[in-house]
């Protein structure tokens, strides 16, 4: 089968790479351009350690074919930080040790930043809601909840 040409924006940086028409964004992010954050943890959807943004809409990449992302833009894990300075989401999850091993991280950080992004005022309800796509076998999840809560009252410029 014959590859497709593929232009996409990554973390607001234009790139292009050949994509086989049943590879995943997954498998393109990972293989093509090198972005090894997202992880492939089910390969179904069911697990998140995969998700991305594609323009805006929080995704598994997994379920994603690398062609879709052509002409859109994608959000990963290694855009989350700027230049270098952690978002106050990535500040937020080493002060509250809302990570263990680590290999879900990516995926819950980028769907949390989308919620946030969303939502800048939300509820704990609301955070494990958002996040229950996000499955993490280390943590209670607690750690979790209470690093977004706090790092979007941050955000908003209140204290937590």
């Amino acid at each position: 089968m014959s590859k497709i040409h593929v232009t996409t924006t990554v973390n607001g940086d234009e790139v292009e790479f050949l994509a086989d028409p049943r590879e995943t964004l997954l498998d393109c992010l990972r293989d093509k351009l090198g972005m090894t954050g997202s992880k492939e943890g089910c390969g179904t959807g069911d697990c998140g350690a995969c998700s991305v943004t594609l323009d805006g809409t929080l995704v598994c990449s997994c379920l994603v074919l690398g062609v879709e992302a052509d002409g859109k833009q994608v959000g990963t894990i290694e855009g989350v930080a700027e230049g270098g300075v952690l978002h106050p989401l990535q500040k937020k999850f080493i002060e509250h040790a809302a990570l263990q091993c680590g290999f879900c991280t990516p995926g819950i950080l980028v769907a949390a930043k989308a919620l946030l992004e969303q939502n800048p005022n939300p509820t704990e309800t609301e955070v494990r809601y958002w996040l229950a796509g996000n499955l993490c076998r280390c943590t209670g999840y607690d750690k979790i909840v209470r690093a977004v809560m706090d790092a979007a009252a941050d955000l908003r410029g209140e204290a937590a």
